[in-house]
C-alpha cells in the first residue's frame, strides 16, 4: 500500500453561506491523500498501474467550480466522485481550507477535513 497525495491545490471558488461569498468568491486550498496498492506501479514503472494524479486534480477542479454553501458538502462530493471513478483507491482523506473567511475578525483560514473510512 502507498499514499498518493496532492497538496496545496489552489482554487478561486464561490462557496459560502453568505450571498456575497457566492458572488465575490475567495481562495480555497485543497489537500488530498489517497491510499492505494502501489505494488504494480513500483515494479513496472507504468502510469496505468497507479492513480493518475492529473486525472484526480481535474476531478477536484470540476467539483470546486460547483457553488455550495458548505465546505462539508464540497468535500463529500469530491470523496464520492473519487470513490466511484477510482475504485483502486481504498481510502481518501481531504482537507478544504477557505482562506480569509468572513467571520468578523482576522482569521487566516477555516478548514473541513473528511475521509472515506467508514462510509
Amino acid at each position: 500500500m502507498g499514499t498518493i497525495s496532492i497538496e496545496g491545490m489552489e482554487f478561486f471558488s464561490y462557496h459560502g453561506c453568505f450571498k456575497e461569498e457566492q458572488i465575490i468568491g475567495t481562495r480555497f486550498i485543497v489537500d488530498l491523500f489517497m491510499e492505494t496498492d502501489t505494488t504494480e506501479a513500483e515494479i513496472t514503472d507504468n502510469l496505468l498501474k497507479t492513480v493518475n494524479y492529473q486525472s484526480v486534480y481535474g476531478l477536484v477542479a470540476k467539483e470546486m467550480a460547483v457553488k455550495s454553501r458548505l465546505l462539508e458538502h464540497v468535500a463529500h462530493r469530491i470523496l464520492d466522485r473519487i470513490a466511484s471513478e477510482f475504485p483502486q483507491i481504498t481510502e481518501a482523506r481531504i482537507k478544504i481550507s477557505k482562506m480569509n473567511p468572513p467571520v468578523g475578525g482576522k482569521v487566516e483560514r477555516v478548514s473541513v477535513e473528511m475521509n472515506t473510512l467508514g462510509r
